[in-house]
């Protein structure tokens, strides 16, 4: 196991009815900004009840932030926040928008050109305002970690950044909110939490033998639960389970101690940045034919996937590698997640530029071992095709 440190600061406030826990959660002379995305969450009634649980708190709205938050429209909402003097941040929705309230928190006391947040991965950010969150869609884990992806709209950039400094003070998790999500986001939540997971998880071995117990358990859980909650009617224990183990998927714990991955997310950034692939959508193109090409660096841990997660022991070890990437490819299909580029409407045509925007954007030598090339990603695009 490598060597660690390990700290989350976030307060996770679980459970049916906690909205109104906001009263004593936002300070009483805070003065607050609420952000959110479309109008689902003033349909569903939970803008509705964030306003009655501020009660008094002085407080403005920003809504507009996109599935993929861009830099452009984040700006305008720290230019409200310096104009009327907020002070705290409440991020009512999925990833998207706590990710954007991440960035309107370290942009908002910044003094220099906010773009330098994510060009530094945010590395440049000292202070932040404090940040909460009430989750809508599980899905990134964003409510609990401090990282963010930002796409900058004029050249369809889309960068990451993380700092301590935008760690949620507290986030509420309220698996009811997911009552009304239509299957097409719950999916992509369940596609994102186990690539989460695999990204932290298959690489190679590390003797970390309870990161990998944990992952295999929140793998387990996904491949269990995922159909019941994409297929099947609203029930709050399969939408709890999801809520949490997405929390649990990128809050940190997993990572401690073990190589991390990540080419197949930033391989799928370019998916969603030219062509507006849904964020889960890439990773399910993206995901199984990485596997298959690095099969050989990835192969103890591909074995060990197999065996405890998908219980194949008899074949070959090539054979049950196969068939555990196989399996992840149709439990993505089940729920109803293409995972083929022709899916989508793309064909050949899209790859070079695809390629090019990872080489322009320095995406040159990713994954546990820096050997995802370029050359390889051109690999993994065209074996998606």
């Amino acid at each position: 196991m490598q060597n660690f440190e390990f700290q989350n600061p976030t307060r996770i406030v679980f459970g049916q009815g906690t909205v109104p826990s906001l009263d004593k959660l936002v300070p009483a002379d805070a003065r607050v900004l609420i952000l959110y995305g479309g109008q689902s969450a003033e349909r569903a009634g939970t803008l509705a009840e964030v306003r009655a649980a501020l009660g008094p708190r002085v407080r403005s709205e920003f809504g507009g932030i996109e599935a993929n938050p861009t830099f452009e429209t984040l700006m305008r909402a720290v230019a409200l926040v310096r104009a009327e003097r907020l002070d705290f941040l409440l991020a009512v929705g999925g990833g998207s928008v706590i990710d954007g309230t991440k960035f309107v928190a370290a942009a908002a006391p910044y003094s220099g050109d906010a773009w330098a947040i994510l060009e530094s991965f945010g590395s440049v950010v000292q202070e932040a305002l404090p940040l909460a969150a009430v989750l809508t869609l599980p899905a990134t884990g964003s409510e609990m970690n401090p990282s963010a992806v930002v796409t900058r709209q004029t050249t369809h950039t889309k960068a990451f950044f993380a700092s301590p400094k935008v760690y949620p003070q507290f986030s509420i998790l309220d698996p009811t909110k997911t009552y009304t999500l239509p299957a097409r986001q719950l999916a992509n939540g369940v596609v994102d939490a186990f690539v989460h997971v695999m990204e932290q998880y298959l690489t190679y071995p590390a003797a970390a033998l309870v990161q990998d117990r944990f992952a295999e358990g929140l793998l387990q859980t996904l491949i269990e639960i995922g159909p019941k909650v994409v297929n099947g009617p609203a029930d709050y224990d399969s939408r709890a389970t999801l809520m949490w183990s997405a929390t649990m998927a990128l809050n940190g714990l997993i990572a401690t101690g073990v190589p991390q991955d990540w080419a197949t997310h930033l391989v799928g950034h370019e998916l969603t940045a030219l062509h507006g692939l849904d964020h889960g959508c890439t990773l399910a193109v993206v995901l199984p034919p990485m596997l298959r090409l690095r099969r050989d660096n990835k192969r103890a841990k591909l074995l060990q996937f197999a065996e405890r997660v998908w219980q194949l022991r008899d074949g070959t070890d090539d054979d049950r590698i196969e068939q555990a990437i196989q399996r992840t490819q149709d439990f993505f299909e089940s729920l109803g997640v293409r995972t083929r580029l022709s899916g989508y409407g793309l064909g050949p045509e899209v790859i070079a530029p695809l390629v090019e925007a990872l080489t322009a954007h320095g995406m040159t030598r990713l994954g546990e071992h820096g050997d995802v090339t370029p050359d390889q990603a051109r690999l993994v695009y065209e074996a998606a095709l």
